[in-house]
């Protein structure tokens, strides 16, 4: 029986231990989430004052919190591209991938690839991108530049005309006509710019409205 309660005595000893360390841990998760907060707002807010010194120690800590926090490395890629530290920048971005591959951080992989000429690379992680997110016409436009210095024209053009339709505005129809024209499509050519005339022609201008002047009166 005194054996017993002894076993007894320690399962409830282990129990309130277990939620103290519970507790600890959780006070703990906060205060690291608060703290990562702040620090987001520190760099969001010094990036958009171009303090971007700021901005890269801010993303740097919430590294040092959380080395798996795909976000920051993604944020950390742009800060680099700004400052045109391109090795620096593709470092970051495949980092993100490779942690959390989202478009956005494929994307902006791809952009910097081209930017640095490695076209072969641009290409596939603009494909990747495209692959989990193929709804929005920049994504489009920057894969069929790839294609574009790649030669790979049918690819560009099938790329340019995806994006027209999927958001028909001025920059779209003016890439693709651009395009038609340099290879001397002008059958192509001539429809997207009708379509491109109805776009940016000037809409009517109303009749002036006529004054409506006050009746005179005569004050006695």
């Amino acid at each position: 029986m005194y054996e017993l309660s002894i076993v007894v005595a320690f399962a409830i000893l282990a129990y309130r231990n277990l939620n103290v360390h519970e507790d600890e841990f959780a006070n703990t998760s906060r205060k690291i989430g608060d703290r990562v907060g702040k620090l987001w707002d520190i760099a969001h807010l010094s990036m958009r004052e171009n303090r971007l010194l700021r901005a890269e120690k801010a993303l740097l800590t919430i590294l040092k919190i959380d080395e798996k926090n795909a976000a920051a490395y993604n944020r950390l890629g742009i800060l680099y591209a700004k400052q045109k530290e391109y090795r620096d920048a593709i470092d970051c971005f495949e980092i993100a991938s490779s942690i959390e591959a989202t478009p956005s951080s494929l994307h902006n992989l791809g952009l910097i690839y081209y930017e640095t000429e490695n076209y072969d690379k641009a290409a596939v992680a603009f494909e990747q991108a495209l692959k989990l997110e193929d709804g929005l016409a920049a994504r489009h436009v920057a894969y069929a530049k790839v294609q574009e210095k790649l030669g790979n024209y049918k690819l560009m053009f099938n790329e340019l005309e995806r994006a027209a339709e999927l958001e028909p505005n001025k920059e779209t129809y003016s890439l693709l006509l651009r395009a038609y024209e340099t290879h001397d499509m002008v059958k192509e050519a001539d429809l997207i710019e009708a379509k491109l005339k109805k776009i940016v022609k000037p809409k009517a201008t109303s009749k002036a409205r006529r004054m409506i002047r006050p009746a005179r009166r005569v004050v006695v």
